[in-house]
């Protein structure tokens, strides 16, 4: 007898303006996985971008399943892997964060490891170098994080208040994150790291208790969107909308998509995104599927 297992992933929007690797919420398009062992490795891939994503030993959730065999001191068996992608690669939505989920989770279970979620998920935010895509992914909803001084991930997941709603706004070109980390500075003036702080403090305390009063403020930043904006064609007007309904914007982590927190009933205001992308000569693609609020599942396949 030789089950299959699928792994589903819910893609991700990190920083949410002023939480730089910090802060992160869970989005409803999903990266599936399909495995069995096999003897030898076959991988299928189909959906989203199923044209750039390898087929070959090389593909990213085989590597990092690999690696985490190697970090545990075990072979691991070949596999038939059956992938189906709805996230956009190269877009900020998390895509790489999903890959190494489902690589770990892949690993994990073919060596009987035997990991609770927060292993998987520190095993994870070790692979990627950072914990904000995949503590969302994993936990689901809005989520935020950090790495204590012996490199172990702590995560804390909230509920989205009922009465926002989020909204991914993509444009029709790919941001490679090496690219919009290289913009950034080296170093942060102390007022800017205050301010940085106040405002991740305001936007946890608004998410917490539903205060839409905190916003636009507490989706401001100073530490990443402005080095950015230059990469993203009309992201400083988009920073800049206002409108009834719209509670505020933010670059989709690396970009190039911006999320946008709007009012329950009000996802009218994604238009004015849309447009101001538009004026730049962007077509775009709008993902509104809300917030996913169960992260990682792993069930028998049928």
């Amino acid at each position: 007898m030789n089950p299959a297992i699928t792994v589903r992933v819910p893609g991700s929007s990190a920083n949410l303006g002023p939480g730089f690797d910090a802060l992160g919420i869970a989005l409803q398009v999903h990266l599936e996985c399909t495995f069995r062992v096999a003897d030898h490795l076959s991988i299928e891939v189909q959906g989203r971008d199923a044209g750039i994503i390898s087929t070959g030993p090389d593909n990213l959730i085989w590597q990092t399943a690999l690696a985490v065999a190697v970090r545990a001191h075990r072979p691991l068996p070949l596999v038939n892997l059956a992938i189906t992608n709805e996230v956009p690669l190269g877009k900020g939505l998390g895509s790489s964060a999903a890959a190494i989920i489902a690589g770990v989770v892949i690993a994990e279970r073919l060596l009987n490891l035997g990991w609770k979620t927060a292993r998987i998920l520190d095993e994870a935010a070790r692979l990627e170098g950072h914990p904000d895509n995949v503590a969302a992914s994993i936990l689901g909803s809005v989520v935020a994080s950090a790495v204590d001084t012996g490199g172990m991930t702590h995560s804390v997941r909230l509920e989205m208040p009922a009465q926002f709603e989020a909204a991914v706004i993509v444009p029709n070109f790919q941001l490679p994150t090496k690219e919009a980390r290289a913009v950034l500075p080296d170093s942060y003036s102390k007022a800017d790291a205050v301010f940085n702080i106040q405002r991740s403090a305001l936007l946890i305390a608004a998410l917490a208790t539903g205060d839409r009063n905190a916003f636009p403020t507490a989706l401001e930043d100073r530490l990443h969107q402005p080095f950015r904006a230059s990469l993203v064609p009309g992201l400083s007007e988009i920073l800049r909308l206002r409108a009834p309904g719209l509670l505020g914007c933010a670059l989709s982590g690396a970009g190039p998509a911006v999320l946008a927190f709007y009012e329950r009933g009000s996802a009218h205001v994604t238009d004015l995104i849309r447009q101001v992308f538009a004026m730049h000569g962007c077509t775009t693609e709008l993902i509104s599927g809300g917030v996913c609020k169960t992260g990682l599942e792993i069930f028998s396949a049928k």
